[in-house]
C-alpha cells in the first residue's frame, strides 16, 4: 500500500500544528553555523514543499526530492504561487540521482525514520555523501526511540470541517519498528465522503547506530542534538537533529 497518496490532499491541513517557520529558522541557523550561507541545498523527503519554500525564501537554490508524486504536485502548486525557482524531483531517496553536487542536504519531519532497513539507510547516507560538495553538510532530524516508546500502542483521531482521520499506532520494541494505520475521510464536491487507507512504517535508530552508519558511508559524524536546542540528545528527547560532513573529496584531492 503506497503512503501519502490519499493523505497528500489533506496533509497540510492536519499538519497545521507544525511551526514550520520556527523549524525553518532553526534549520537555517544550523546551516549558517556550519558554513552554508548560500548555494544549492537539497531537501530529501520534501513532501508538500513547506520547508523547501522557507529555505528558498532565505536565498538558497532549492532542490526537493520526494517519493510521492501526489505530495510533489501540491509542492509545485506552492512554487507557482510563490514564484520561487525550485526544482522538484520524484525519486526514492534510496535511488537518489542528481546532475551535480550541492552545498548541503537537509531532511526534516522524520523522513529518515521511513528508511526501515539499516542497509537502506546506509545506502541513503552513501548517496548523500556522493552528491555533497567538498566539506558539504548533511542535516536531518529523526524521531527518537523514546518518542516511539511513549506513543506505543495508541489511537489518535481528529475531525475537521470536511475531513477527518484515525491514526492507529503500534510499536514493536524488539524490532524498533513503528507501524501506524491511517484512515482518512474526505468530503467530495457532492457532500459525500471518500475513504482512504494507508499503512506507514518507521524505524527508531539510536544515536550510536546513526553515527556508525554515517561513518560507514564515508562522512564525518559532527553532532546529534535535541531538536531545536544545541543540547546533546538525552533519554527524554523526542526528536534529534543530526549533522554530518563530507570529508572524502578533499582527501582524494590531496592524494592526486
Amino acid at each position: 500500500m503506497e503512503t501519502y497518496t490519499g493523505f497528500a490532499a489533506v496533509y497540510d491541513m492536519f499538519m497545521d500544528n507544525v511551526p514550520y517557520q520556527e523549524w525553518g529558522t532553526y534549520l537555517i541557523n544550523l546551516l549558517r553555523k556550519f558554513g552554508v550561507h548560500s548555494g544549492t541545498v537539497l531537501e530529501l523527503g520534501c513532501g508538500t514543499g513547506s520547508m523547501t519554500e522557507i529555505l528558498a525564501g532565505s536565498g538558497y537554490d532549492m532542490i526537493g526530492v520526494d517519493i510521492s508524486e501526489e505530495m510533489l504536485n501540491i509542492a509545485i502548486e506552492k512554487k507557482d504561487k510563490s514564484g520561487h525557482d525550485i526544482l522538484y524531483i520524484n525519486q526514492d531517496m534510496r535511488e537518489l540521482e542528481l546532475y551535480g553536487t550541492v552545498e548541503a542536504v537537509v531532511s526534516i519531519c522524520d523522513s529518515m525514520n521511513y528508511i526501515t532497513e539499516e542497509e537502506d539507510l546506509l545506502k541513503v547516507f552513501t548517496l548523500v555523501n556522493s552528491y555533497l560538495d567538498e566539506g558539504g553538510i548533511f542535516i536531518f532530524d529523526m524521531n527518537t526511540v523514546h518518542k516511539y516508546e511513549e506513543i506505543g500502542d495508541s489511537i489518535i483521531a481528529e475531525n475537521r470541517y470536511n475531513s477527518s482521520f484515525i491514526w492507529e499506532n503500534m510499536y514493536d520494541a524488539d524490532e524498533m519498528i513503528n507501524e501506524y494505520y491511517l484512515t482518512i475521510y474526505m468530503e467530495d464536491n457532492n457532500g459525500k465522503y471518500d475513504r482512504f487507507e494507508e499503512i506507514h512504517y518507521q524505524k527508531a535508530y539510536t544515536v550510536e547506530k546513526v553515527k556508525e552508519l554515517i561513518e560507514k558511508s564515508g562522512m564525518e559524524f559532527v553532532t546529534a542534538m535535541e531538536a531545536f536546542t544545541e543540547n546533546d540528545v538525552n533519554r527524554n528527547s523526542e526528536r534529534m537533529y543530526v549533522v554530518a560532513r563530507e570529508i572524502q573529496k578533499g582527501r582524494r584531492k590531496n592524494h592526486e
